[in-house]
């Protein structure tokens, strides 16, 4: 049997389970597993500037491409402590990412040494498991089960804590006869699908409400494919987005408090059945439970039986990983069809898009300083539908969701529940390395983007070029626009003269010089009409110099973006609608009015 470092048997089970790349900082508790990383060849590793950015790269990276687990390593004490954001984070979106710290020696994690803290107490509420590694001879069983919770039931991360003498120690261990352990996911039954679509049937307006859960099965196209055989019309959730073409004529637009569509709120209330796959019913996306129910049936399918009847009860659920369940939808509706025994759902579905052209937001304005309505039409512009968008919290993102277009599944990669500002840079570099040929383009406010912005860095290091568009208004704007109900306006001010930059007025921060000290390049853009232009450069600088490049946009200070505090029938628009075509030039449909 072949002996070899606990370390380096846990560096062959990676590979040997699919991982190719990991993102970390070395640190002396770790120290043993970087050098089994080194010795063993065949995993890129990129240097992190944060340790917590660490744990947002590999949340990108997982989120790119199915299959995908991104790993993220830090040495032991506020290391681990750092990566929590993340792991909460991919805990709340369903997100398979493995965090392995290193930790003191086994004789003294007791006994208040350096860095010595229980991390896998601490990391135990979002995990699916957290554990520290006693024995040596448990690192492979340790790490293969790791990978198998990953992958089964809910996805989620695994923090695996390994003292310093264990990873040093040999063990026996022989790489090649390695096998992954198969991952476990429930499957629903050929009745269980007859009776939800028996439900469907029965309906006159039926809506699907498409969760993230399609996403990470990489069932998208069974969705399409069941939806356009039953002539559904599809409501993605914001975690779901991509999973229909924006301008495919089922897709009926997004429901919810902040980032929806004003027609995909008015076609919502108007439906009588749902049926929600992969989908947790989260309180943005429903409002008020008694509007968002009433008068409408509701069929749940997710992967986690527990959380069927978590937010309201459905009149039928089902416990099935969304790939297993769209098979059979999709194998019953065939059967149905080919007996003439579906309903022509045509009109339903046609009024859904009278809806889509008629209920739209203004985006096109030339104040300046400039609306930042007006940017996002310019991106949709500028970026084509092979763009991957990156995002995650604030106006920024409400307003990025409600206007652009997506078009692919696994190209709008955003943080869902945690919404930590900060997440977007390193989730940003984490996506572009692992699809390095598609275009990937990161959507920040001021105040998302200073909260990281040293992970920059990394992307100059190591050459990982993409677009980052900036809305600046020197505000943490969603919070202002929060304390409007409590008709306060305190400590959300970011304004202060710039001493080194008397020409950003009061914006403050140089996030041009900073950026560039940081090894990337930057444009600053002041009038909308200038914003197409800036967006080319920037495609060319990335292109050119294979680093980020960050397009400023100084913003109007105050804009209010539309939003309901209760329900998705009361959404306050609080700008100007649309009310003639070259109000909304990029919208998906034309305006009809």
């Amino acid at each position: 049997m072949p002996r070899m470092t606990a370390a380096r048997a846990a560096v062959e089970i990676l590979k040997r389970e699919g991982v190719t790349n990991a993102f970390g900082v070395p640190g002396a508790a770790i120290n043993p597993f970087y050098a089994a990383l080194k010795g063993a060849g065949g995993i890129d590793h990129t240097l992190a500037r944060h340790v917590e950015g660490a744990s947002h790269m590999a949340e990108g990276y997982t989120r790119t491409h199915p299959g995908n687990i991104g790993v993220c390593i830090g040495t032991s004490g506020p290391a681990g402590t750092d990566m929590i954001t993340g792991l909460y984070s991919a805990t709340g979106d369903s997100i398979p990412i493995l965090c392995i710290t290193g930790q003191a020696p086994t004789a003294v994690i007791q006994k208040e040494d350096f860095q010595a803290v229980d991390i896998a107490a601490i990391a135990k509420p979002v995990t699916k498991a957290a554990t520290t590694v006693m024995e040596a001879a448990q690192v492979p069983g340790v790490f293969q089960q790791a990978f198998h919770l990953m992958r089964s039931g809910r996805p989620g991360p695994v923090l695996i804590d390994l003292p310093i003498d264990v990873q040093l120690t040999e063990i026996d261990f022989d790489p090649e006869t390695y096998e992954p352990l198969p991952a476990f996911k429930p499957t629903a039954t050929r009745a269980q699908i007859a009776k939800a679509l028996a439900l469907l049937n029965d309906s006159e307006r039926p809506l699907i409400v498409a969760g993230g859960g399609i996403i990470n099965a990489d069932a998208a196209d069974l969705l399409v494919e069941f939806a356009e055989l039953t002539g559904t019309p599809v409501v993605p959730t914001l975690m779901g987005w991509g999973i229909v073409a924006d301008d495919h004529e089922l897709n009926a637009g997004m429901v919810g408090l902040q980032t929806s569509h004003r027609y995909g709120n008015a076609n919502f209330l108007e439906s009588d059945f749902v049926l929600g796959i992969g989908n947790r019913w989260a309180n943005r996306h429903t409002g008020k439970l008694d509007v968002y129910t009433r008068g409408r049936k509701f069929v749940h399918v997710d992967i986690e039986p527990t959380q069927i009847g978590k937010i309201f009860a459905p009149d039928y659920g089902i416990a099935s990983d969304a790939k297993a369940a769209l098979e059979l939808f999709v194998e019953v509706a065939r059967e149905l069809k080919d007996a003439g025994a579906l309903p022509d759902r045509s009109d339903w579905a046609a009024s859904t898009q009278v809806r889509k052209a008629q209920l739209q937001r203004r985006t096109h304005f030339d104040d300046i300083p400039m609306k930042p309505q007006r940017v996002y039409e310019e991106m949709n512009k500028a970026f084509g539908p092979e763009t991957r968008y990156v995002t995650t919290i604030g106006l920024s993102q409400i307003a990025g969701a409600q206007m652009l277009h997506v078009y692919k599944p696994r190209h709008w990669i955003n943080c869902g529940q945690a919404g930590p500002l900060g997440w977007t840079i390193p989730a940003a570099l984490g996506v572009a390395t692992a699809d390095p040929e598609t275009p990937v383009v990161a959507l920040s406010g001021d105040y998302d983007f200073q909260f990281m912005l040293e992970e920059l860095a990394v992307g100059a290091q190591h050459r990982i070029p993409y677009v980052h568009v900036l809305v600046n208004n020197a505000y943490l704007g969603l919070i202002r626009q929060a304390q409007r109900n409590l008709d306060i306006n305190f400590q959300v001010n970011l304004e202060f003269e710039n001493i080194n930059a008397p020409e950003l007025g009061v914006y403050g921060v140089d996030h041009v010089k900073v950026v560039e000290g940081l090894g990337c390049k930057a444009l600053r853009v002041t009038d909308p009409s200038e914003l197409g232009a800036a967006f080319e450069e920037a495609k060319k600088l990335a292109a050119e110099h294979r680093v980020p490049v960050v397009v400023e946009a100084i913003l109007e200070r105050i804009t209010n973006i539309s939003m309901s505090g209760s329900d998705i029938a009361g959404v306050n628009e609080w700008e100007d609608i649309a009310t003639e075509p070259g109000h909304a030039p990029t919208a998906i449909k034309p305006l009809k009015v």
